[in-house]
């Protein structure tokens, strides 16, 4: 993979698969100081710290930087994404060769579950086996997107009953 360049598929799940039920969790909050067109800056939250990213494009290849914030960086800017958060539980294990990060997702958008892999290059993305677990591919479907879902919520189909 080129620096600066993110290759990923994502999926959506029915459900937690059950190896990760009691697998490591990370909490994640994320919200968006900037949105512009394909180009998003965006504030992450972990209890390990925060970043700063920067991406660029749309669907499976897409520009990214990421940077080091040091706490008081991050409660500045976080200030900024209001109207523009979300909050997911990530965990991840192998499949396919593969690592697999899925994310639960909290509050407006609780019970929806995410699957993101994440590729070296584009023939092994469009290579990867996709797992019987896996449900629809939602790879550049800009509802699915963290920005969208952010100021959005979830699509409408999947809206529960």
């Amino acid at each position: 993979m080129a620096a600066g360049t993110e290759i990923e598929r994502k999926f959506l799940l029915s459900e937690l698969p059950a190896p990760l039920a009691f697998a490591r969790r990370k909490a994640i909050l994320q919200g968006y100081v900037a949105l512009d067109g394909d180009t998003e800056v965006r504030v992450r939250r972990t209890p390990s710290g925060s970043t700063l990213t920067i991406k660029h494009g749309s669907g499976e290849v897409r520009l990214e930087e990421e940077l080091v914030l040091d706490p008081r960086q991050a409660d500045a800017l976080w200030e900024l994404t209001d109207g523009r958060r979300l909050q997911k539980t990530r965990r991840e294990l192998r499949a396919g060769g593969v690592v697999v990060s899925v994310d639960e997702y909290a509050g407006a958008l609780d019970g929806l579950i995410v699957a993101e892999v994440e590729f070296e290059d584009e023939l092994a993305a469009r290579s990867f086996e996709v797992p019987p677990w896996f449900g629809r591919e939602v790879t550049g479907q800009r509802a699915y997107a963290n920005r969208s879902l952010s100021e959005h919520g979830l699509p409408a189909e999947e809206e529960p009953a």
